[in-house]
């Protein structure tokens, strides 16, 4: 198998690739960055609730060139997270990467989301990002090295209406990894934590949401194909020293409003967003499997179906994000704007030189 080529962890000799845990790995974002870690020689663990897309999450791993170990977990369960992991290094060795992705949602108006309905999106999306972190540090900290992906998005800066319980979530998550960050560089530790926030993605998650709206939800234009998340989170794993990464135009457009105008944005949202979000061709209330979502089981469980990377809005998507290739290459970027401002420097030198004779 082939690896990783740039990064710390590729200086640690391995006739294997680097060992990767990804959460969420049965669908959409946690799913295509399976597959793109596969692509490049890693043994990837899958972990996550429903078993119908965790197998065809492995067979799409091993056709990619990498190896796959399922393993069935809520990440809500602190417990069976510490197990999950133990299950991982006894069978591929030492975590190198630790990607948590894995959530859930009520697609709703606060006060139609039950405190039960609230507590359990907390529980997965929150607290399913703190357990699995622990899991990681457990294994990465004797060692002292790896690298922590968290899955983030515009969403974990600015709040938008008809998913309360999510938002607070990934600002939850957002606060705890800078927390973290900070403690781990008070260390020196050389274990890397970093986020990567994300635009509206073409994934399952919209299929399977729970849903009290009467459109069927759908992602805040423009939309990304799933691949675009996947290949950031890739990049953020080799290369966790930033302590962000941003993606999508979107992403980047609503966080500097956030941040210079968030009062008009909360206009601008309160006027266009619960529109923007619905799609109103559809059946209505109907959220995947018998209605419920996956709030409380997982929709590709063993009498649901795989729902693999993609949404249904590929007519839409767009594979690539220029914004994006900036974010990942912006050192690359600056030394040839240096280099390419130091020859016009001497273009014009030369050139007032030989206006002087």
């Amino acid at each position: 198998m082939r690896a990783f080529r740039k990064g710390p962890l590729s200086k640690v000799p391995s006739k294997h690739g680097p060992t990767v845990v990804v959460t969420g790995a049965s669908g959409g974002v946690g799913r295509a960055a399976a597959v793109a870690f596969a692509a490049r020689g890693a043994r990837v663990a899958l972990l996550a609730r429903g078993r119908e897309g965790l197998a065809a999450a492995a067979d799409e791993v091993q056709r990619a060139g990498g190896e796959a170990l399922v393993v069935t977990v809520d990440m809500a369960d602190a417990k069976a997270v510490e197990d999950a992991a133990q299950k991982v290094a006894d069978a591929f060795g030492p975590i190198d990467v630790w990607v948590n992705n894995a959530f859930s949602g009520v697609f709703a108006p606060f006060t139609e989301i039950t405190p039960d309905e609230f507590r359990r999106v907390t529980e997965v999306t929150y607290l399913g990002y703190v357990f699995g972190t622990r899991a990681a540090l457990r294994h990465m900290l004797p060692r002292d090295r790896g690298t922590i992906v968290q899955v983030g998005s515009a969403l974990a800066y600015r709040g938008i209406p008809l998913q309360s319980a999510y938002c607070g979530a990934k600002h939850a998550i957002q606060g705890f990894n800078e927390s973290l960050r900070c403690e781990l560089l008070h260390e020196r530790s050389k274990v890397r934590t970093t986020m990567v926030q994300m635009p509206g993605l073409n994934t399952p998650q919209f299929d399977w949401v729970l849903n009290r709206m009467p459109g069927r939800p759908r992602p805040v234009a423009p939309v990304y194909q799933p691949e675009v998340a996947a290949r950031a989170i890739v990049h953020a794993a080799f290369h966790g020293r930033r302590r962000e990464y941003w993606v999508g135009g979107s992403t980047v457009a609503t966080l500097i409003a956030n941040a210079v105008v968030p009062g008009f944005l909360d206009r601008y949202l309160a006027r266009t967003a619960f529109e923007s979000q619905q799609d109103r061709r559809g059946d209505g209330k109907q959220a995947g499997p018998g209605g419920p979502g996956n709030l409380w089981a997982p929709a590709d469980g063993p009498h649901g179906r795989d729902f693999g990377a993609h949404g249904r809005f590929d007519d839409e998507a767009v594979p690539d994000s220029p914004q994006d290739w900036v974010s990942r290459n912006r050192g690359r970027m600056g030394a040839g704007l240096v280099a390419a401002g130091g020859l016009g420097a001497a273009v014009t030198a030369g050139m007032r030189r030989r206006g002087r004779t």
